[in-house]
């Protein structure tokens, strides 16, 4: 099972809560929402639901994970939400149990087990990993070199400071540019595979 990261980023690699304002605001992180205002429905979020077509199950860290599951299981007839409803879902959590993953398909992966469960599930059978969000978790995958694809939508923005998917641990990891596309809005696709 591949595994592929898609998210939003900013031009100086800030990930934090590009949805809205109440998303996360840790560290004191005032600019929730950012990628609104360079959102294009057709091909950014088609990119989106390119990614998720072809994921055969979720990865989500907790915080993610609950912020999906507060807003998508209420939507119902829309292919996208169906998709997000239906597929199969994972969850790295120190704090949630079992019992609280009331999203249909939700599976527990305590924190602790995270890099060596992924590892398992991407040396087993099966298609792609989709990890959406997520940045401490996006961290740790990159650093454990279980990347293998990452789906950046840039947008044309400096935050000035915030949460990261980047690794700081020194290590050099080299990517190759597989394709890019840039939306009206300014918003630049890439697509980035592991090189070998």
């Amino acid at each position: 099972m591949s595994v592929t990261v898609i998210s939003f980023i900013s031009l100086d690699g800030v990930t934090q809560a590009p949805g809205g304002a109440e998303e996360d605001t840790d560290g004191g992180f005032a600019h929730g929402g950012w990628s609104q205002a360079f959102f294009d429905p057709e091909l950014v979020g088609g990119a989106f639901d390119a990614a998720l077509a072809d994921a055969d199950a979720l990865l989500f860290g907790r915080r993610t994970w609950q912020v999906m599951a507060g807003a998508w299981p209420g939507r119902a007839g829309d292919p996208f939400a169906d998709r997000m409803n239906s597929i199969r879902k994972y969850v790295v959590s120190g704090t949630l149990a079992e019992a609280e993953l009331t999203w249909g398909n939700s599976a527990l992966i305590p924190a602790d087990k995270a890099v060596e469960r992924v590892r398992e599930l991407s040396a087993g059978d099966g298609g792609r990993l989709l990890v959406m969000g997520s940045s401490a978790l996006v961290r740790a995958l990159l650093s454990a070199d279980l990347v293998d694809e990452l789906r950046l939508t840039v947008m044309p923005v400096l935050l000035g400071g915030g949460k990261s998917i980047f690794p700081t641990d020194g290590g050099l990891r080299t990517l190759r540019l597989e394709s890019t596309a840039t939306s009206p809005a300014g918003a630049q696709l890439s697509v980035y595979r592991r090189a070998e």
